[in-house]
This record gives C-alpha cells, sequence and structure tokens, in this order.
C-alpha cells in the first residue's frame, strides 16, 4: 500500500498514541518516543513494523509518541493512520 498524503490517528493522552504517517520513498522510516521506551521500545517498534508490513507498506515516514498503548492500541492507531493516507 502506497502513502498518498500526511494523516494522522490517536491522542497524545495516557494509555494512547499519536500515530503520523507522511509519504516516503527509501523505506520505511520510524521515529518513536515513548514514555515507556527503556522498558518496552523494542516491542512497540516490532508491533509497528509488523502492522505496517501486513498492510504491504513498504515506503513511508512514520512517528509515533507513545504514552504507554497497549500493543492492540498501537496496531489499531497505525492501521487507522494508514488507511486515513489513501482517502
Amino acid at each position: 500500500m502506497e502513502i498518498m498524503k500526511e494523516s494522522v490517528s490517536g491522542t497524545l493522552q495516557s494509555n494512547d498514541c499519536l500515530v503520523r504517517v507522511l509519504p516516503g520513498t527509501e523505506g520505511v522510516d520510524l521515529n518513536l518516543s515513548s514514555s515507556v521506551m527503556k522498558q518496552f521500545g523494542d516491542q512497540i517498534e516490532k508491533v509497528i513494523m509488523e502492522t505496517l508490513i501486513e498492510m504491504k507498506v513498504e515506503n513511508c515516514k512514520i512517528i509515533v509518541e507513545d504514552r504507554g498503548a497497549l500493543d492492540c492500541t498501537i496496531k489499531a492507531r497505525v492501521e487507522t493512520a494508514v488507511n486515513r493516507s489513501n482517502e
């Protein structure tokens, strides 16, 4: 799936994350910040990358600001942002 325009999903409230997806040309450029980066940074990155692979997104810039969201929330926010980028 190709990212056609910038899109956003989520919030900066506790237990949520804000995901911003932008068009890209050279693979996936992930910029991740999290309040629990030391404990769960690798797991959060894994969820984001697996979701992009499932959705066949090969080129994009994705910026994620996490506030302690669960894996299912992160996945839903990424899916929503990607789908909105093609509306």
